[in-house]
């Protein structure tokens, strides 16, 4: 192996009165190990626990002797879970991140070209949803002896590109290691960007296959244990008198809870800011599940997937107090949920997010922020009507959910599906969906307790979350956990079913087999288009008869307990033995159920998407552009 020493990197260097400082020789790849493991974090409640829990793995040629030689060495000190697919893998790892509410970071290595470009999708994943993953993808020889090598691009003018700079527009933080040494000054930025509230996102360090492998003299401080306790920063004291004197104007104010609430643990202290001052409260995706379902001030899930119930409130209200979230367009139905005259306040650890949409930013903890805020405001409180408006406005969206889940149907629906896995779910469980027409049923739809339950992947949407991100979520979650996804999403990525059921993590899926890409066609045709490559009767094909997947042998051949269902109640029985059987065999068990492809919970917002002027749903998108609220400030 080829071998650095940087100035004052020799063993007998040192500062000077404080004697020589201590070094190690090592690997590129086992002084990252090294680093890795000595990495701690400070839960939620209080508890000490490894940073980065575990690796998941799929080797080549660009990581197998570096990276791969090193984990192998303390294979007894963190686990490595091996992947089917990089994208999958680097998803579960997405979904531990979720599971953990960020306080731990999975770890994922792949080899050069192919495998390293398999989990740019995922790293999207993560930086559309704020979620922290450590990406080590193999990278080409700097020494450049053997160019151009197996699975290496060549852009014709740019000879230090490699594949790996595609990750840069996903990632919060980019590096390519070119020499040992460099370590010393990129790491600490790597632990700062996964654990800071504010940046927190994917890391990609780029490791060329050579520099793996060479040696350099690194100091033993870098592998001294640390412990990462996420800092609170209290917001500014001017900004918090502003919004307290906002709200004090307010005749019908309006908390928005976001997953900053969730990551910040201050669920509580958000309650009691509520209870406090007689101000509802709706949710958005990410906060989903803060809440107890049936508290008196909780009108309900804010947006297009979200709640008639809260969308009435929030179009109601004259002031909003968005906290922890970023406001995206299903949350605000495109910027027309709420009243062209509203006035935002946006409590936010990013400043790239409390600025937004003309808001008065309050930049600081969530929890410190309403504890800050809470002090300004003292004994005010909201008219006791406009209190009064979340519980009556839920009652009458909690009786259509109610109708949705008994009506009588030959095949069952969305709604049906989610009632019964709620209806069947325990305080402890964690319930999850990505993509297609899952989110809506199950944001609108679910009844939770108050505890952090959910995670619905609709920063980014992606298709495969539901099963590797399952598969992360297991790993770390204490109890059961359940995902609910279409055939389309099953198809789309199935392979790290057996990557839990050979590793032996117990999750329940529910496969909700509507043949075809249901809520895209719901899309095309509600917008006056034809029906076209979504259901499978309107795709192209040579058959009269053409093949069908057969999902429950499909899952069973990957090592999952499997059970079918075709009405509620076969449904029900069914989702009852998969939960005994995932945690009994521990590994997945699946339940296939044919589903009614067009019933929908509809929340009655509006969504913006380019309708062309010939099709008939031109007329409600010019409608909905009237009534876009474009800047929202004083």
């Amino acid at each position: 192996m080829n071998s650095f020493r940087g100035p004052g990197a020799e063993p007998s260097a040192g500062v000077r009165g404080l004697g020589p400082r201590k070094t190690q020789q090592l690997t590129t790849a086992q002084a990252l190990v090294r680093w890795i493991l000595a990495q701690r974090s400070e839960t939620l409640d209080g508890r000490e626990v490894p940073l980065f829990p575990g690796v998941f793995a799929i080797f080549g040629h660009g990581n197998v002797l570096g990276l791969g030689t090193a984990l192998e060495e303390h294979r007894g000190d963190i686990p490595v879970w091996r992947g089917h697919t990089e994208q999958g893998m680097a998803l579960a790892a997405v979904g531990y991140a979720k599971a953990t509410h960020r306080r731990q970071v999975g770890v994922v290595t792949s080899s050069i070209g192919p495998g390293a470009l398999n989990m740019v999708t995922a790293a999207g994943v993560a930086h559309a949803n704020r979620l922290p993953v450590l990406l080590l993808p193999g990278d080409t020889f700097t020494n450049r002896a053997p160019d151009p090598v197996l699975q290496q691009i060549e852009p014709f003018g740019d000879a230090t590109a490699t594949v790996n700079d595609a990750f840069r527009a996903v990632s919060r933080y980019f590096d390519r290691i070119s020499r040992p040494e460099q370590l010393l000054s990129t790491l600490p930025q790597v632990a700062r960007v996964l654990t800071d509230p504010a940046d927190a996102g994917p890391v990609t360090l780029a490791l060329p296959q050579d520099v793996q492998a060479e040696t350099y003299d690194f100091p033993e401080t870098l592998f001294e244990p640390v412990t990462h306790r996420p800092p609170r920063p209290r917001p500014d004291r001017r900004s918090v008198t502003e919004a307290a004197g906002i709200l004090r104007a307010a005749r019908r104010p309006l908390l928005v809870l976001g997953g900053g609430v969730r990551y910040s643990g201050a669920g509580q202290r958000a309650l009691e800011f509520t209870e406090r001052h007689g101000i509802p409260l709706v949710e958005t995706t990410a906060g989903r599940t803060l809440v107890p379902h049936g508290h008196p001030l909780h009108a309900g899930p804010l947006g297009i997937t979200g709640s008639t119930s809260a969308n009435v409130v929030a179009a109601a209200a004259d002031v909003v107090l968005a906290v922890g979230t970023r406001l995206q367009d299903f949350t605000t139905a495109s910027w027309t949920v709420f009243s062209p005259g509203v006035r935002l306040v946006s409590l936010n650890a990013a400043r790239f997010d409390a600025v937004k949409h003309g808001a008065l930013s309050v930049v600081g903890d969530a929890d410190a922020g309403l504890t800050d805020l809470a002090a300004q405001l003292e004994s005010w409180r909201v008219d006791p009507a406009w209190t009064s408006r979340a519980v009556g406005e839920r009652a009458s969206w909690d009786a259509h959910i109610d109708s949705l889940r008994s009506a009588a149907a030959e095949l069952p629906s969305y709604a049906q599906v989610v009632g019964v896995v709620n209806d069947l779910s325990a305080a402890g469980d964690y319930v999850m969906t990505a993509s297609g027409g899952l989110p809506g049923e199950l944001i609108g739809g679910w009844r939770g307790s108050g505890s952090i339950s959910m995670d619905v992947e609709y920063g980014f949407s992606c298709m495969g979350y539901e099963l590797a991100g399952a598969w992360g979520a297991a790993i770390a979650h204490p109890g059961l956990v359940t995902t609910l996804l279409g055939d389309g999403s099953y198809l789309m990525l199935n392979s790290e079913l057996f990557s839990a059921a050979f590793a032996g993590h117990p999750f329940v899926a529910v496969v909700c087999d509507n043949d075809g890409y249901a809520v895209i066609a719901r899309l095309q045709e509600g917008q006056g288009g034809k029906p076209f490559n979504n259901f499978y009767a309107d795709c192209t094909t040579s058959h009269a008869s053409p093949p069908r997947v057969d999902f429950a042998r499909h899952a069973e051949s990957l090592g999952c307990v499997v059970f079918t269902a075709s009405d509620q109640d076969s449904l029900r029985s069914a989702y009852a033995s998969a939960r005994e059987a995932a945690v009994a065999e521990q590994r997945p068990a699946v339940v296939v159920v044919k589903t009614q492809p067009s019933s929908w919970t509809e929340a009655g917002a509006w969504w913006e998407v380019g309708v062309p002027e010939h099709l008939a749903g031109r007329e409600d998108y010019e409608r909905g552009k009237g009534g876009q609220v474009r800047y929202l400030g004083s």
